[in-house]
């Protein structure tokens, strides 16, 4: 499986709206995907900061998913916030 640990880091307030507005319509078309296990994107006490938790079966989902959030309203949206992302295989 492939498991992605970071945060969201908004320059902004107007950035972290970005992010709550089109957050719930990305969760869902996320969930449905095929190799999804798991996907949460939470606020943090930090108005600024989203903590991300995904989880995909294998490689080849976990790509799919990226090539599909990239060319979605949520990729186009939030594409300036900045990804703090780690990414690695777990059994």
């Amino acid at each position: 499986m492939i498991k992605l640990s970071g945060r969201l880091v908004c320059k902004s307030i107007e950035e972290s709206n970005l992010v709550r507005h089109h957050l719930p319509e990305h969760m869902r078309l996320t969930k449905d995907e095929a190799g999804c296990v798991s996907f949460e994107v939470t606020e943090t006490a930090d108005p600024l900061i989203w903590k991300v938790e995904e989880l995909f079966t294998n490689k080849e989902t976990f790509a799919t998913h990226q090539v599909r959030t990239k060319a979605s309203l949520w990729g186009s949206e939030t594409r300036t916030i900045v990804r703090e992302y780690e990414i690695s295989e777990i059994e």
